[in-house]
């Protein structure tokens, strides 16, 4: 980047994030809840560390990727002398990639499975770390979309609980790409009701993120419970899959 495109970017980000938090914080408080209970993801993907960089420096803590090649590039490339993000894995993660993130990861939102659960806890022995993940719920019923049924979730909650080195900090869901708000609302609500279910079958459970929403559908998550938010065109612009 040259120092002109990067002085540029570097406005934009901190002008997109500074209207994003104005707006998380005039949607909480419209349905009574506390902007601080609400964390964003900035989902960096196809995105260089370069901009990464720019929203770290903005206030950004948290950076979102949906691919682990990806993700393990980025992480060999931060300078962690001058940055510390949390790096949290959005996307679906196939169990032979799992000993490639397991090491730095903040947070998983994607264990659809007992299996995945189980080589998680398994690769962060390894390391003796424990890992933080959410269950992933498939609240829209599309087949194209992965996750664990509604009606299964307190099955696999209960067989992760099991595992040593994982803890199960809430649950995951991805709303279908609808321009009926009715239906993503819908959904929403059904990935709440799953959270209420799980925290009243199992107190004292440690469960305290609903993850969803994104840039378009991320205000109506904030008024369906909604404590982490994956945000990624709205801070770093339209992504490039060309590269």
């Amino acid at each position: 980047m040259t120092a002109e495109s990067n002085y540029n970017a570097q406005i934009g980000i901190q002008k997109s994030w500074n209207e994003i938090n104005e707006s998380i914080k005039n949607s909480a408080v419209k349905c009574g809840r506390d902007p601080k209970d609400i964390s964003v993801i900035a989902v960096a993907k196809t995105k260089p560390v370069e901009l990464i960089k720019l929203a770290l420096d903005a206030g950004i803590e948290n950076i979102g990727e949906n691919y682990v090649q990806e993700l393990s590039a980025k992480h060999r490339e931060m300078d962690y002398l001058s940055y510390n993000p949390k790096w949290h894995f959005i996307g679906h993660l196939q169990r032979n990639k799992v000993k490639s993130i397991v090491e730095f990861i903040s947070l998983i939102h994607s264990v659809d499975s007992f299996s995945l659960a189980k080589e998680i806890s398994r690769q962060a022995e390894k390391v003796n770390k424990s890992i933080d993940i959410l269950l992933q719920i498939n609240s829209s019923a599309e087949e194209s979309k992965f996750g664990c049924p509604p009606d299964k979730a307190a099955k696999l909650f209960e067989e992760v609980s099991t595992l040593k080195n994982i803890s199960i900090k809430g649950l995951m869901t991805i709303g279908s790409f609808s321009n009926d708000e009715s239906i993503t609302r819908k959904e929403f609500k059904l990935l709440y009701k799953v959270f209420e279910k799980l925290n009243k079958d199992f107190p004292g459970n440690g469960m305290l993120h609903l993850s969803m929403g994104m840039s378009s559908d991320y205000q109506i998550a904030i008024e369906e419970g909604a404590t982490l938010l994956r945000i990624g065109t709205t801070i770093f612009g339209e992504r490039n899959y060309n590269k």
